[in-house]
């Protein structure tokens, strides 16, 4: 059995768990085809970057567990956990992987809403006459 490689990654209130193996190059998602689950050609660019980034042929398979947030949050979530995954399988892609920005948690979160506003930032309108 080919060895496997498991990491989390992070985006907003998404969290994935991610499994990587050799394989076929199939990606699963919560038990779909990644094409299924993310319904957009511009996401599943987005989570397939990494593999993009080094440069490796589809051999590896994922299989991946997404919980919390939304799908685009969980789409960032599935490319961070990835690119942590490749980075335990091969420790000598961590300069490329770096250079892309894959490794680092994006942080943005949702900012809370403050009393006396409508919005966190938005207050309410003011009619002076």
């Amino acid at each position: 059995m080919p060895q496997e490689y498991y990491a989390t990654g992070h985006r907003k209130n998404a969290i994935a768990k991610v499994w990587l193996q050799t394989g076929e190059g199939r990606i699963l998602v919560n038990g779909k085809g990644l094409k299924d689950y993310v319904h957009t050609d511009a996401l599943e660019l987005f989570v397939r970057t990494p593999f993009e980034v080094i440069s490796r042929p589809n051999d590896l398979d994922i299989r991946a567990q997404c919980l919390g947030g939304g799908i685009v949050g969980q789409a960032g979530a599935l490319r961070h956990g990835i690119a942590k995954a490749l980075l335990l399988m091969d420790e000598t892609l961590r300069p490329t992987l770096r250079r892309a920005g894959l490794l680092t948690r994006d942080s943005r979160i949702k900012e809370r809403k403050k009393y006396g506003r409508k919005r966190a930032r938005r207050g309410f309108q003011f009619k002076k006459r």
